[in-house]
């Protein structure tokens, strides 16, 4: 479904990504690992067309993305949950979650949301608190649940583990695993995928801007 081809990417004179290639089959669940500062955020957000590319390869089941801005790549069913999770503090969790569709004028919404509070039961019971009530645990299932809003292809997680208790750890790993049966693929990245091992079926590993494994 996705194919990234030899990409590039730099921020002024320096190059964060070198040559970064890596494919994701439909309904495949596939990790992204690296340390801090490896480039695994990059690869997302140049994915997502939120940071530019200087060469390289992004298509998605045929679909030139690099020609694409970030709002049409969202129009064809691609999901980001950033790691530090920007919920707007002061909107309920279900305004939150709705968003993304409201920005897409999706006619849709309830379906949507009807489908997370499926994959996430736990959101329908947070849905009239502020987001700024939840813990970070919590808020993270939320942001989750908010990619989820527009990922009927694909689902991009940036570190969702990160600082993460084991029990909040694994339940957003039963979610993931969830994906799989919907033919929703999924990227995952961080440092340590431990929490998700029995449920990723490809591993890459990137180290300064390049895949080494």
């Amino acid at each position: 479904m996705l194919e990234v081809g030899n990409l590039n990417v730099r921020f002024g004179a320096t190059d964060i990504l070198r040559g970064v290639q890596f494919s994701v089959p439909k309904g495949a669940i596939v990790g992204l690992i690296g340390r801090n500062g490896a480039g695994k955020t990059t690869t997302l957000r140049a994915i997502m067309g939120l940071v530019k590319t200087h060469g390289g390869t992004l298509t998605f089941d045929g679909v030139d993305l690099v020609k694409a801005p970030p709002h049409e790549r969202t129009s064809l069913g691609i999901g980001y949950a950033p790691e530090d999770r920007r919920l707007i503090p002061d909107m309920t969790v279900e305004e939150n979650l709705c968003v993304p569709a409201w920005a897409l004028k999706a006619k849709d919404v309830q379906e949507r949301l009807d489908k997370v509070y499926c994959i996430i039961p736990e959101a329908r019971e947070w849905a009239p608190r502020r987001a700024l009530q939840l813990s970070g645990g919590q808020q993270k299932l939320v942001a989750v649940g908010r990619a989820l809003m527009t990922s009927s292809r694909l689902l991009m997680l940036d570190e969702p583990f990160e600082g993460m208790a084991p029990a909040l750890s694994k339940r957003i790993a039963d979610v993931i695993g969830q994906m799989r049966g919907a033919g929703l693929a999924v990227i995952l990245s961080g440092a340590d995928l431990q929490h998700a091992g029995a449920v990723l079926d490809t591993v890459y590993r990137i180290d300064r801007g390049q895949m080494v494994a």
